[in-house]
């Protein structure tokens, strides 16, 4: 959340900022709430400096002899006192109304961000390996269809199991999810990430501190037993990214100079309630309910964060590299960031499998895979993460980044559509093979059970 004083001594520019997000929040409605708190807060401070006050006469009152006076001040002591009740509740009432307030406002954008109004505005910093593309068939599969056809897909069956935006991996598929969740990891821990295995759910005070809360309640599953009278609301959500339990792993806690910057990744299965709006969004894998990710989350210091920030996008990107898959860096304009970002660069990898309208020249679409970010003390504010300078420093808000090492559904679908045969089978990437046990070719696998006799199995 954005500081309280900054607020106040920097209006002009927090206006200015959220206009170039195109933030729709009322500024004004903060700024008058926080106005009436401190006016509530002054006049606790007088009424209790005057009970005081008059605290210390009644006993000079009553030595003097002076009774009836002294009467006087007991009972405007006690008047005082109610006085002081009924601001001091008026005074907690505004600051909580404040704090919520605050948490709907963004992030500040940094000042090297391009100003945009949309993601048509965000600026492609370069491209990597469209150089050197390997020979592809003439038309290339989407994933969705070639994974049916290989019987490693499996969206009929997901959707009986559980409902729309969920699917099964089958044999090689779940082969290759699994490999490609293990060579992140490995990738990652040769950048000397420290391996964090979190909770899958995650409280309601983790997802205000990373900024999920209350912004984005209604994309979240929450978990709950409304139907049974012996449960409780455990207030929990499922995971929807690494980024929440991972951050708060820290909440209220204050970190060390030497432990910084602190560099976790964490592999988890992730939830939401997001859906494609039309066309081939709302098929395949691309745009699910359920998908793993392996996240990588920084703490730093703020006079290095930016830093950290572009070699936090090497990090990611070099999944990428050595999977050999052409992609690109975008840098996100104002209008485009994240709620909680300062500063962020997308990557997307190329999927030649569908064109787009937003494809290269060489066809296809761009699917983005990661956004590095960095948060600045927005979410360090929200959580309480501190850091001391040195031991006998006051503690102040460290700075958060994080990115996706990378999502492993959308590379998946690269990989089954930049590396397909014309044969239609998938060469798998040479840095992969070692974790698939060698295999350098998927094949598929022959449906089962009697409706697919006739339909491609053998009898």
């Amino acid at each position: 959340m954005l500081d309280r004083q900054y607020l106040r001594e920097h209006t002009d520019e927090v206006r200015a900022a959220l206009d170039a997000r195109g933030a729709d929040v009322d500024l004004d409605r903060v700024l008058d709430i926080d106005d009436r708190w401190r006016e509530a807060k002054n006049r606790g401070d007088e009424l209790r400096h005057e009970r005081n006050e008059v605290s210390s006469r009644i006993g000079e009152l009553k030595q003097a002899g002076e009774d009836e006076e002294a009467d006087e001040a007991i009972a405007r002591s006690q008047d005082l006192k109610a006085d002081i009740a009924a601001v001091e509740e008026r005074a907690d009432d505004l600051e909580a109304k404040l704090d919520g307030a605050l948490l709907e406002l963004p992030q500040i954008p940094h000042e090297s961000v391009p100003e945009g109004a949309d993601e048509s505005e965000n600026v492609e910093v370069r491209r990597e390996r469209f150089d050197d593309l390997r020979d592809l068939p003439d038309e290339v599969t989407p994933h969705y269809d070639l994974g049916e056809e290989m019987e490693i897909l499996d969206f009929e069956r997901g959707a009986k199991t559980t409902g729309a935006g969920f699917y099964f991996l089958k044999g090689d598929g779940a082969r290759l999810e699994h490999a490609l969740i293990q060579f992140m990891l490995d990738v990652h821990r040769e950048q000397e990430y420290v391996d964090v295995f979190p909770p899958v759910p995650v409280n309601s005070t983790s997802m205000t501190g990373t900024g999920q809360l209350p912004k984005f309640n209604d994309d979240a599953y929450r978990l709950g037993g409304a139907e049974r009278d012996d449960y409780e609301d455990d207030d929990l959500w499922l995971c929807p990214t690494a980024e929440v339990p991972v951050t708060n792993m820290y909440r209220e806690e204050i970190l060390l100079d030497d432990d910084l910057p602190l560099k976790h990744q964490a592999y988890t299965p992730n939830f939401r309630r997001e859906a494609g709006e039309h066309g081939t969004e709302t098929r395949g894998i691309v745009r699910v309910h359920q998908f793993n990710k392996v996240e990588l989350v920084n703490f730093a210091r703020p006079d290095e964060s930016y830093d950290r920030l572009e070699a936090l996008l090497g990090e990611a990107e070099e999944v990428l590299q050595r999977l050999a898959l052409p992609y690109r860096i975008l840098e996100l304009c104002t209008g485009d960031l994240g709620f909680t970002a300062a500063k962020t660069y997308d990557i997307e990898v190329w999927a030649p499998g569908d064109d787009m309208d937003d494809g290269p020249e060489e066809g296809g679409r761009w699917l983005e895979v990661s956004s590095a970010s960095n948060f600045e003390a927005f979410q360090a504010r929200r959580a309480g993460l501190r850091y001391r300078p040195e031991r006998h420093e006051s503690a102040e808000y460290l700075h958060t980044l994080n990115a996706s090492g990378t999502a492993i559904g959308r590379v998946m679908v690269a990989i089954l559509e930049y590396y397909q045969n014309p044969d239609g089978t998938v060469e798998v990437p040479e840095a992969l093979r070692p974790y698939m046990g060698g295999q350098e070719i998927i094949e598929g696998h022959e449906p089962v059970g009697e409706s697919a006799v006739g339909a491609g199995r053998k009898e």
